[in-house]
């Protein structure tokens, strides 16, 4: 599935391994330590390598941790991309502790790095919705609404975003909340 903006760009819509789609930039679901861990950020770990790693060793050096909501870029290793956007998520409590603001600002970052990189295709997961605990309806409006918003100006570098989600749970969310947020553009 996927819906197309006035001007051309593209999202897209896909069920399965984000590590497997070639993009320019691929999302991480990142932990605030930026130090690995399961889900996506493991897969992306195990397919990239170990330079993925030993760049986000330099960042941490640098900044210490990442805060909800923010993003940090690496090399791709051995990922079909050229870069990673680590990204972190906020962990969800019930949705009136700042959740869906932080959400938001993790897709928002995600794009500007992109677009300061001269990024074409990026490819994003559905950020927070796994250990993190993010309902999967919630976080598929915020994620595709911010991406839409960002296509809203004609001048964009990015091109085309990709959701790759793990699952047909996943898929099934974000295909109901692009037909809500697009209706008959999908």
């Amino acid at each position: 599935m996927q819906w197309t903006s006035p001007s051309g760009q593209t999202v897209a819509l896909r069920e399965g391994d984000i590590t497997r789609v070639a993009a320019d930039a691929i999302v991480n679901a990142a932990n605030s330590a930026l130090a690995g861990g399961g889900g996506v950020d493991g897969a992306i770990h195990r397919a990239g390598g170990p330079e993925i790693m030993r760049e986000l060793d330099r960042i941490r050096s640098e900044i210490g941790q990442c805060p909800a909501g923010g993003a940090v870029a690496t090399g791709a290793g051995n990922l079909p991309a050229k870069y990673v956007f680590h990204a972190v998520g906020p962990v969800y409590r019930d949705g009136r502790h700042g959740e869906p603001e932080l959400l938001a600002s993790c897709y928002r970052t995600c794009l500007e790095l992109a677009e300061s990189r001269g990024v074409e295709t990026i490819s994003f997961p559905a950020i927070s919705t796994g250990v993190y605990g993010y309902p999967l309806d919630r976080a598929a409006a915020i994620a595709l609404r911010e991406v839409m918003r960002y296509f809203a100006p004609p001048d964009r570098r990015v091109r085309t975003a990709i959701f790759v989600l793990f699952g047909r749970r996943a898929y099934d969310a974000f295909a109901a909340a692009l037909k809500e947020l697009a209706p008959g553009r999908v």
